[in-house]
């Protein structure tokens, strides 16, 4: 059984995206404008979001670490930022 891995990125979990949307419901919570019924679905949705977002994250976390990891030992290194001045 051949798998397309083409579209596996297409259907995957976006994000970008889905920060944008959890940002737009914060800023209509935020606003206070919303009826409450439509606050609490507003709600859940970001905690969907939310939650999706985080395990996005932990997945990507762990596809570094299995690519860092060289003969057994993983070697990981102190990212320096650079400042804004």
């Amino acid at each position: 059984m051949a798998t397309n891995t083409s579209s596996d990125s297409n259907s995957g979990f976006a994000f970008e995206n889905s920060l944008s949307e959890l940002e737009k419901t914060v800023r209509e919570l935020e606003s206070g404008d919303l009826p409450l019924e439509q606050a609490l679905k507003a709600f859940e949705k970001g905690i969907s979001l939310t939650r999706d977002c985080q395990k996005a994250l932990q997945d990507a976390e762990q596809k570094v670490r299995i690519l860092l990891e060289q003969d057994g030992q993983t070697t990981l290194q102190n990212f320096d930022q650079p400042e804004d001045n």
